[in-house]
């Protein structure tokens, strides 16, 4: 089992920044993948970014070239950097892990708060 805490996240006007924090515990030995999913309101849930252990990453149209994800194996952690925030960016951010005996990412923190606005 895995856990993840998200922190990190708030309030910010367009155009700000903002970063997000993740911690896995437990058997965090077995992640293989990584990454962030939004849920913004009324919507369906949509990645926004992955991180392999390997440092590939993976990002949505949408945040290319605003939205950094990194991680840091030793230490569990994976963050998202978040620079020229939109209104549209405004959603909860989850984190979220794939084990490597896994296809699917199974493990997920509570989700933060993420508002942008005008």
């Amino acid at each position: 089992q895995v856990q993840l805490v998200e922190s990190g996240g708030g309030l910010v006007q367009a155009g700000g920044s903002l970063g997000l924090s993740c911690a896995a515990s437990g058997s965090s030995f077995s992640v293989n993948d990584m990454g962030w999913y939004r849920l913004p309101p009324g919507k369906q849930r949509e990645l926004v970014a992955t991180i392999r252990s390997s440092g590939d990453t993976n990002y949505a149209d949408s945040v290319k070239g605003r939205f950094t994800i990194s991680r840091d194996n030793a230490k569990n952690t994976v963050s998202l950097e978040m620079n020229s925030l939109k209104p549209e960016d405004t959603a909860v951010y989850y984190c979220a892990a794939r084990p490597n005996w896994s296809s699917l990412y199974i493990y997920w923190g509570q989700g933060t708060q993420v508002t942008v606005s005008s």
